[in-house]
């Protein structure tokens, strides 16, 4: 593959070599972030390689070879989660991927999007309750979705109706990153012709991805913020060697014809996402997760009255038999 998009240029080069100020972050430095990622896509669009050269190591061993009589049945969506402590810019991150395969499998997948709604409305349920303790657990931890990097399959076309309707659905309640799985098939121009597509398709269905430029208090930040937005959705080559030469360590996916360098800007944009979800961007998502999504969700279970009623029971139940055990004391 020829150098793909146009890289992104040498004022936010030079800032991908030392993280965006935030006073989440520098707070965090010390204690550790707490950061969950979830992906999303269908089989054979590389989420396994992405997670392990996002993480620079072995999170997900390969896959056994699939049994030849039971490889036309499809598997039912789980959610395998992976755990792994970082280390970015002198920033601990306890960092938490959640795997989603089988997702898009089936000729059905209705009952895909339910069970990834479910799951991230559970995650804000468990905050909305620990929220409304008398005391609260210090050891908590949060398990709500910060960012939810989705594989758009490399059709040559446009967004099929799997992408939209996830998209639609879920764009509410957690950051979609969209990326082009597998980009490495496309050449130079059917690659910018494709993202363009998707692009189109986005801003006619008004698809609710996650917008960079959300916070135009800092005027620095939007520029980059900005260019940034030009990449989307993002173009990603994972590696499946590391090659030493006289420079370093460089990690590559080889082919018959040559090799990408996965961390060259100007043959994919891998290092731009890598960047982007571990250094200057995890602060933004974290508070627009907590101050934005979390908060619309709040507001709306309140409202209706669909929370705490079972779990005031549960307590109220408690209280009840503490109290008649006090009472056969006396």
């Amino acid at each position: 593959m020829a150098p793909s998009a146009p890289s992104i240029n040498s004022t936010m080069s030079s800032r991908m070599a030392t993280a965006r100020p935030s006073s989440y972050r520098h707070k965090s430095e010390k204690r550790g972030m707490t950061y969950n990622i979830m992906l999303v896509g269908q089989a054979g669009l590389g989420r396994r390689t992405f997670l392990n050269t996002l993480c620079e190591r072995a999170v997900i061993a390969s896959p056994e070879a699939p049994n030849p009589e039971t490889a036309n049945v499809a598997d039912p969506m789980k959610f395998d989660t992976y755990e792994v402590a970082m280390e970015e810019e002198g920033t601990r991150i306890s960092l938490t991927v959640i795997d989603t395969p089988g997702f898009g499998d089936g000729l059905d997948n209705t009952s895909c999007f339910k069970q990834l709604q479910d799951y991230i409305e559970a995650q804000f349920d468990e905050v909305l309750v620990e929220e409304s303790r008398v005391k609260r657990n210090r050891r908590y931890r949060d398990h709500r979705i910060h960012v939810l990097v989705y594989f758009i399959a490399p059709t040559g076309h446009s967004l099929r109706e799997l992408d939209i309707e996830l998209i639609r659905r879920l764009g509410e309640y957690v950051n979609i990153i969209p990326v082009i799985g597998r980009a490495d098939s496309f050449t130079v121009e059917e690659l910018d012709a494709f993202r363009a597509n998707v692009m189109r398709d986005i801003v006619y269905y008004k698809l609710p991805v996650y917008n960079f430029c959300w916070d135009e208090t800092d005027s620095e930040a939007l520029v980059e913020n900005r260019e940034i937005m030009d990449h989307i959705p993002f173009s990603v080559v994972t590696c499946d060697e590391v090659f030493d030469n006289e420079y370093g360590s460089v990690r590559i996916r080889r082919y018959p014809w040559g090799t990408i360098e996965i961390d060259d800007e100007a043959q994919c944009d891998f290092a731009l996402l890598r960047y982007i979800l571990l250094n200057s961007h995890i602060a933004d998502l974290i508070n627009y997760t907590e101050d934005m999504l979390y908060e619309n969700y709040r507001t709306k279970k309140l409202e209706v009255g669909g929370y705490g009623e079972n779990d005031e029971e549960e307590d109220d139940d408690e209280e009840e038999q503490a109290l008649g055990a006090s009472k056969k004391q006396e």
